[in-house]
């Protein structure tokens, strides 16, 4: 394959494009904050707990309504996980400051040296409809002429809808186009829906393309 093949290029978010600050020490701090003490261990179990509610729930995550009332239900998974009684209304909002995102080493140069190639992008991954947000604040939406998640599409990888909803965005025929991603679902999505795949990471999926 070379680039003059290529019209755009899709990444997946979590694990290809960014990764998860350690939101442990946040959390503790949260909970010590109304006097509730737990080993770290505890604090990481139970945010594994919200993790694993949260993945499959993402696609519901689609109006402003719809996503406070999933970020609440996921508070209270990390309540109850943790033994914390606390009502989860009163608590969301530090569970959420908590929550912070960082680039994946050499994913924005890597970006930044798609687009100078004159190659459309879009990230399309399973996430609610807040993940523009979260690339904001690293800088990263900027580079992106789409956004397409699992929750605007109604469906989660490895259904294909979510990246034809990408492709529809960027106006660009899917056997143009090639998704990175770092789980099977993206290569079953990204095939299913005609596009070529490479696995991640970024900084090294286009070795060896002229």
């Amino acid at each position: 394959m070379r680039f003059a093949e290529l019209d755009a290029v899709t990444v997946d978010g979590f694990g290809t494009l960014v990764s998860l600050v350690d939101p442990v020490p946040a959390l503790d701090r949260a909970l010590r904050g109304l006097g509730i003490e737990r080993e770290a261990s505890v604090v990481r179990d139970a945010f594994a707990a919200e993790v694993a509610y949260y993945r499959p729930a993402a696609v519901t995550g689609r109006t402003p309504e719809s996503l406070a009332a999933l970020r609440l239900e996921c508070t209270r998974v990390f309540l109850e996980a943790a033994g914390a009684e606390v009502e989860p209304g009163s608590f969301v909002g530090s569970f959420m400051d908590a929550i912070a995102f960082e680039a994946m080493p050499g994913a924005i140069e890597t970006v930044v040296g798609l687009r100078a190639r004159g190659l459309e992008l879009a990230v399309v991954s399973n996430w609610d409809v807040w993940l523009a947000e979260h690339l904001e604040r690293i800088g990263a939406a900027s580079l992106f002429s789409a956004i397409a998640t699992s929750a605007d599409a109604g469906a989660a990888k490895p259904d294909p809808a979510v990246f034809r909803l990408g492709l529809e965005r960027l106006g660009v025929e899917p056997g143009r186009a090639l998704h990175v991603g770092d789980e099977p679902e993206d290569e079953e999505g990204a095939r299913a829906a005609g596009m070529r795949f490479a696995h991640a990471p970024l900084a090294t999926a286009f070795e060896g393309l002229s």
